[in-house]
């Protein structure tokens, strides 16, 4: 292709312009007539139909295009905004310059049209030409480049903003709904689970593997309506609150303290023997017995009945229940402050 034939058909201008002007940010992504003509006639003519993909965006790439006629769009894709460029405005020119370079877009024909195509060697044959002419139109180039990567560390560093935001928002949410979901199986006075929070417990247990046997300790306070009645509410609080204290005390990582409700507490605790869970109840006694000796006005501990047995995987809480509760209705027929412990077999209640 020779100067006088190949421009024509390109559109080319007349030259107008000089190559001192500085370049403003629409002239970066533009030829300047005068590269227009020198690319057009040093380029290959390459035709375009709408719809057509000329390159995708990782792919590797060695050469630049130049918009003779028609438009060309360059989606950058991750919900970055898309470009449109028009005639004289030129794109790929990293695959020009760095050679085997990965495509930043995906670059698809808006409408029909025609591109002038540059390789390697046609560069070399532009710098022959003109060097001053290419000078300039690489340092733009450059410019064009860094502008480029700068927008691109702006985007990026404001999704990474809202990034951190969404994820401080959804920390919060979460750790609401973590409070609100401990709420829910807490009991406010004592800070055992309460009854929600055991069932809840026992459900997510069974799904998991629930272990075979374990030990059920019922604890029920003796003369607790007569602390209240002699020393108000707010003794008894304490009374129900030195009892979870206890509670909480004996417990270990696999056990599960509660307050049922009133002044019944269980525990539920990971134990295969009558020995295991009676180390439990002992415990608790033993211990109300020595609060007890301590002289205190209005008191903060009264003393307790309880009821404990072994209880299988098999069978459900009401179950459980019904087999404790048989052995804390005997501790409480013989004179309560003392520990009862059920051996028979349990059938369903």
């Amino acid at each position: 292709m020779n100067r006088d034939t190949a421009a024509p058909a390109l559109g080319r201008e007349p030259d107008n312009s000089t190559v001192t002007a500085a370049p403003t940010d629409a002239a970066m992504a533009v030829l300047t007539p005068g590269e227009f003509e020198l690319f057009a006639e040093i380029g290959r003519p390459r035709r375009i139909e709408a719809g057509q993909v000329l390159f995708r965006r990782g792919e590797l790439g060695t050469t630049m295009f130049v918009i003779a006629r028609g438009a060309i769009v360059l989606d950058f894709g991750d919900d970055l905004v898309t470009k449109r460029l028009g005639v004289r405005e030129f794109f790929g020119e990293l695959g020009l310059l760095i050679g085997d370079h990965a495509r930043s877009a995906d670059a698809i024909a808006a409408t029909d049209g025609l591109l002038v195509e540059l390789r390697h060697e046609e560069f070399q044959r532009l710098v022959d030409r003109d060097p001053s002419l290419v000078s300039y139109f690489l340092r733009r180039a450059i410019m064009r480049v860094v502008l480029n990567e700068q927008s691109l560390i702006r985007r990026l560093r404001r999704r990474n903003q809202d990034l951190e935001a969404a994820l401080d928002s959804l920390y919060a949410t979460t750790h609401q709904l973590n409070q609100t979901e401990e709420l829910i199986r807490t009991d406010d006075l004592t800070g055992l689970y309460n009854r929600r929070g055991l069932t809840l417990h026992l459900q997510e247990s069974r799904a998991l593997g629930m272990p075979e046997t374990m030990g059920l300790v019922l604890i029920d306070c003796d003369r607790f309506k007569q602390v209240n009645d002699d020393y108000g509410h707010l003794a008894g609080d304490r009374v129900l609150q030195s009892v979870a204290n206890i509670l909480r005390s004996v417990a270990g990582a696999e056990d599960i303290a509660c307050r049922l409700g009133g002044d019944e507490f269980c525990l539920l605790v990971a134990a295969r023997t009558r020995q295991d869970v009676m180390r439990f109840a002992e415990f608790i006694v033993h211990t109300v017995h020595g609060l007890l000796e301590i002289p205190q006005s209005p008191p903060t501990i009264c003393p307790v009945s309880v009821g404990a047995c072994l209880v299988s995987a098999k069978h459900e809480w009401n179950d459980w229940y019904a087999h404790a509760d048989g052995a804390l209705y005997q501790a409480k027929r013989l004179g309560g402050n003392r520990v009862q412990w059920q051996d028979a077999e349990m059938t369903p209640a």
